[in-house]
């Protein structure tokens, strides 16, 4: 327990928006104390730098509609705009270190996928892996909540995903130990664990959420996940007001499918929150439409909550861009450009509640741009 409470210093710092003009997760905008934020719906008059990555498949096209939607809106950003692709050949050590660089003054991003390759050219770890691990991003958010005026198997469903991304099956360490048999590790710490499993109760805490789930798989890999779960439980002791229980990842898959509401806010290994994220995602709609974001304790990432490229839809003009504005928006919230955040979520709430234009994943007709242009459309209306 000592190291628990050394570490609650460290866990403030986590839920932390890492500039004076972003908010922390969950605080108000009034405790920031920022001098050009005269009212709630007072238009912020600074400029923001924000990095974007447009990504591979559809995420250029939705990052043009992200932009389209921010200059009618009148956005206050700036993109720092940059390329990295694996599937496209453009993908380097200096491209990745131009992103942090860009990631270091601006401190929040706007992403699209960057795809993975199957193919092993050499390199284990995608470039994707690498910056999440350069940035330190070990927690990745996705609420899933059912968007009004959209009928899905289950409605009026509202839960968290929080999934620790720096470790577990990710740590990309394999090798072949003789001929024919490869050797694949997964890493669990417990000063990841336990740091993921704060950070899920303080979100639970600052979101006024009653009920946090641990996922696990611990009786079968009983020292890894074991320590997981460990960790979960120890953390789980500092926060009396919140309900803990625990749940094997299989049995989690089949209840989430057939009684979702049991569940609150879930954390868990990274290869589970993957599978989860998307999962939970085929629930309320698919990947067109879940935001997601990612933290460290300096920076914020936001993208989708189920990462495709769709490249099968590249040039088509039929994505669906609900899920990276309503990811753009939650990153104007954390920049405390709260006027700005409600115009756009509130204007894709409309369209799609109104139902009479939708992309085909969405059962209608319309195009990636018709959407975009039926958003702009709502900002006023």
């Amino acid at each position: 327990m000592a190291a628990l409470s050394g570490g609650r210093t460290a866990v403030r710092g986590f839920l932390r928006a890492p500039r004076r003009l972003c908010r922390p997760l969950g605080s108000s905008a009034a405790l920031q104390q920022i001098p050009q934020a005269k009212s709630e719906n007072a238009k912020s008059e600074s400029t923001f730098q924000v990095t974007m990555l447009p990504g591979d498949g559809v995420g250029p096209e939705l990052m043009h509609a992200v932009k389209e939607v921010f200059k009618a809106a009148s956005v206050p950003v700036v993109f720092d705009e940059h390329h990295l692709s694996e599937v496209q050949n453009m993908a380097s050590e200096e491209k990745l270190d131009q992103v942090v660089d860009s990631m270091k003054e601006s401190k929040v991003a706007l992403i699209g996928k960057i795809h993975t390759p199957m193919e092993y050219k050499g390199e284990l770890a995608s470039y994707d892996m690498r910056l999440r691990r350069k940035l330190d991003l070990f927690a990745n958010v996705v609420h899933v909540k059912s968007l009004p005026g959209y009928k899905t198997r289950h409605n009026n469903l509202d839960l968290v995903i929080i999934r620790e991304q720096t470790e577990g099956e990710y740590s990309s360490l394999e090798h072949e130990s003789v001929k024919g048999v490869i050797e694949c590790l997964k890493i669990i710490t417990r000063a990841k664990s336990q740091r993921i499993a704060k950070f899920a109760f303080d979100y639970a805490t600052k979101k006024g959420r009653s009920k946090v789930t641990a996922v696990h798989k611990a009786n079968i890999m009983k020292l890894g996940d074991g320590l997981f779960l460990q960790c979960c439980e120890e953390v789980a002791e500092l926060y009396p007001k919140i309900k803990f229980d625990t749940m094997i990842i299989d049995n989690c898959c089949m209840q989430l499918v057939q009684n979702p509401y049991q569940f609150d806010v879930l954390v868990m290994p990274n290869l589970y929150g993957n599978i989860i994220d998307n999962l939970a995602a085929g629930l309320v709609g698919g990947a067109g439409v879940v935001p997601g974001e990612s933290y460290s304790a300096e920076y914020a990432v936001f993208e989708m909550g189920a990462r495709h490229p769709f490249a099968q839809a590249v040039g088509r003009n039929i994505a669906n861009p609900t899920a990276m504005l309503l990811s753009a928006s939650n990153m104007l919230r954390h920049l405390n450009l709260e006027f700005h955040s409600n115009l756009i979520s509130d204007a894709v709430k409309k369209v799609i509640k109104v139902g009479k234009v939708r992309t085909a994943d969405m059962g209608g007709y319309a195009t990636c741009l018709d959407f975009t242009q039926a958003v702009i459309g709502a900002l006023d209306a």
